[in-house]
């Protein structure tokens, strides 16, 4: 009856009307909420690993960008003869042997005239790198008509005068008060600056402002320094508080004359032609220490002078106030030049930041892998074809499986301790080579290959198979004929992607001794090496400032080629991939 009435109700153009109850209602809103709400987690998990992966790139892009160019100056370099071919001799021996950082300090000096003690000079020397003449050396090397001619050269900068120019020591910032007149007392060593108008009012104002803002950062760090607990944190703190009192004594004192030292911002006075760092200040005098010379009062042009605060002060930078105004002339005069630093490529490692470079981590890299590959790929699909067509199925290869299925997921260092059992101790091959290194990361990428492969075996139709044992070729012609070309696409693709995830290793290469300071490029598979992973770990771990960038830019070249691997594996997958 129930069916007849549902019949006749289509019939008629009206829908069966089925009535729910409260509880069918209430109960249908909570699955449509419950899907609602996993959607929204899912969105919010896909949402948050979006957000932390764009921060973590940004953050290592924004550090490592400025390791990829550097500052060097622009000078002429006079080639004295004397100096470079002494006793007259030409030869290239007795070119590269000479000592051109001679030449390059002179060319400096000439650049920056008027600095004559021994700590001025040296603060000028020491913005030139130790390989600062490299490249004089190779031209005058490879034209000796150069000898006793002048040449503009580069002059690579040191690293933390290269940071500087980057803009990571300190910033300047410029006073607004520089209508006055001011009056020189002085040229070199102590000057003293006077103004008819009380034209320094607004920096003594300043100066006092980061008196306080010093005192109040002291007191604080006393506070986290007694929280410590540790030997010696009551005195530490209590030597913070006492500096801190000095400061506000400064800072609330009537006294019209105020100090500057090292701790605060520094104020300096660009007048006549030179900089003067100021060391006490009133509203109308200021009394400093000359940076660089000042022209007598003939000699300059008259009202030109401004001052200048560094904004960072002098105890918490790598670059002295002195430095700071020698490369701000020297920017001045066009004399600084910036370039892409193909140094990073181009050189090995180093102990100087500015000369430091990952050509080595990467010949050393591709060698192990080359090893790697050379070993695990062949072993690799042997293993997966004859545990796949060819083993009985017994427990003995239900064991070696379920082993192989386990290694897969062993830590990467367990590999490590066995390679420096196995082939350093047991075998004494050579330590920090290639070599070992590959036979390690090829123990440790052989399952994933394996496993690989056989799943790359298993997608193959068994038709195929079949077809060609039916036509009378042998079980051995049908799977290395047939079976396998088609799953070397499956193949090519688990090779690629076990040897992403061993170019990204580093543990197993600091087991067998890959964590060696290696300056040479290595020429084979015996020579000592580094790994670019091993080389962003020792880099991570110097104390210079530069090597930061440095690092992160290493590891911009690491996530570049393992992105690269990983985009060959998708193509190769989409390229090959066969619809059976």
């Amino acid at each position: 009856m129930t069916d007849i009435n549902l019949q006749r109700l289509v019939a008629e153009g009206q829908p069966p009307v089925r009535k729910k109850s409260d509880a069918a209602k209430a109960r249908l809103k909570s699955r449509y909420r419950a899907d609602s709400r996993f959607k929204w987690y899912g969105f919010s998990a896909l949402a948050f690993t979006t957000l932390f992966l764009v921060i973590l790139i940004t953050d290592i892009v924004s550090k490592g960008l400025p390791a990829f160019w550097e500052h060097s100056l622009r000078l002429d370099v006079p080639v004295a003869a004397d100096v470079v071919t002494p006793g007259g001799k030409t030869d290239v021996e007795t070119l590269r042997s000479a000592d051109y950082s001679a030449l390059a300090r002179s060319a400096l000096l000439t650049a920056v005239p008027g600095l004559q003690s021994r700590s001025e000079k040296k603060t000028l020397y020491d913005l030139l790198s130790s390989g600062a003449t490299d490249e004089l050396r190779k031209d005058i090397s490879t034209n000796s008509a150069l000898v006793g001619q002048t040449v503009s050269t580069r002059l690579l900068l040191s690293d933390n005068a290269d940071l500087y120019l980057k803009g990571h020591e300190t910033s300047i910032a410029q006073s607004d008060v520089t209508n006055g007149i001011a009056s020189v007392f002085g040229t070199s060593g102590e000057v003293t600056i006077l103004s008819s108008a009380n034209d320094f009012t607004a920096v003594v104002q300043a100066v006092k402002l980061d008196l306080l803002n010093k005192a109040n950062k002291l007191n604080a760090d006393a506070t986290l320094t007694e929280r410590s607990g540790d030997a010696g944190a009551k005195q530490r703190a209590s030597d913070l508080r006492n500096r801190a009192a000095v400061l506000m004594k400064l800072y609330e004192g009537t006294s019209e004359e105020i100090a500057i030292d090292s701790t605060v911002p520094s104020r300096v006075v660009s007048i006549n032609g030179g900089v003067v760092r100021v060391t006490k200040i009133k509203n109308s005098e200021i009394k400093g220490e000359a940076l660089l010379p000042l022209k007598s009062a003939d000699d300059a042009a008259p009202g030109t002078w401004k001052i200048e605060t560094y904004g960072t002060a002098e105890s918490d930078r790598n670059i002295n106030d002195r430095a700071v105004a020698v490369l701000e002339k020297l920017k001045a005069d066009g004399k600084v030049e910036s370039g892409f630093s193909w140094r990073l490529f181009t050189a090995g490692d180093s102990r100087e930041p500015e000369l430091a470079g990952i050509r080595g981590a990467i010949i050393g890299s591709l060698l192990t892998l080359l090893v790697t590959l050379g070993v695990c790929l062949p072993i690799g699909v042997m293993a997966a074809v004859y545990l796949e067509e060819f083993a009985p199925k017994n427990r003995l290869t239900d064991l070696i499986e379920i082993n192989i299925n386990n290694l897969a997921a062993v830590p990467s260092i367990v590999f490590g301790l066995l390679g420096l059992a196995v082939f350093l101790n047991m075998f004494g091959m050579p330590r920090s080579a290639p070599l070992v290194g590959g036979l390690v990361l090829a123990l440790l990428v052989l399952p994933t290959i394996i496993i690989a492969s056989r799943a790359a075996m298993r997608a193959v139709p068994p038709s195929i198979k079949e077809a060609a044992l039916g036509v009378g070729a042998s079980k051995q012609q049908a799977i290395l004929h047939h079976v396998l070309p088609l799953a070397v696409p499956g193949i090519m693709t688990g090779s690629i992607i076990g040897m992403a995830h061993a170019l990204g290793e580093t543990a197993p290469l600091l087991m067998i001794g890959m964590v060696a300071f290696i300056v040479d490029v290595p020429s084979s598979i015996t020579d000592s090496a580094t790994a670019l992973p091993v080389q962003i770990f020792l880099w991570s771990d110097l104390p210079e400032p530069a090597f930061q960038a440095k690092t992160a830019a290493a590891i911009m070249v690491l996530l570049a080629v393992l992105f690269v691997l990983n985009g060959a594996a998708i193509w190769l997958r989409k390229k090959f991939e066969r619809r059976w």
